[in-house]
């Protein structure tokens, strides 16, 4: 099931998007416009969600966060863009690796006790 929203997930939403994983849910964040777009199996379906709805394809990028150890990755295929400067699965622009991280963790406040 994917979710894709401006706001953070609930405790209900993130149970629902840990059903494809278990502890693990794939998103796909537009750096620019903060939306998410989570709880797909590939990341590149997540991406397309986005696509569809505007947004550009240099402000996505993959990742994912553990609901266990509540780490956050940037790795996915969908980041493999050597036209936007990025060569790796990896984010590997320090800022927009920053940016990305503290959008999951914002999206996912629920298992972080943010507030």
């Amino acid at each position: 099931m994917i979710i894709t929203k401006g706001e953070p997930y609930t405790k209900e939403e993130i149970k629902k998007l840990s059903e494809q994983f278990d502890v693990y849910i794939k998103t796909v964040i537009d750096v620019s416009k903060k939306i998410c777009s989570a709880g797909c199996d590939r990341h590149f379906e997540s991406e397309r969600v986005l696509l569809n709805e505007g947004s550009r394809e240099s402000d996505l990028w993959g990742g994912g966060v553990d609901l266990e150890t509540g780490e956050v990755d940037c790795n996915s295929f969908i980041n493999i863009r050597p036209g936007d400067n990025n060569t790796s699965n990896e984010i590997q622009n320090p800022e927009t690796r920053k940016v990305f991280e503290d959008l999951t963790k914002y999206f996912f406040k629920e298992i972080y006790g943010q507030k």
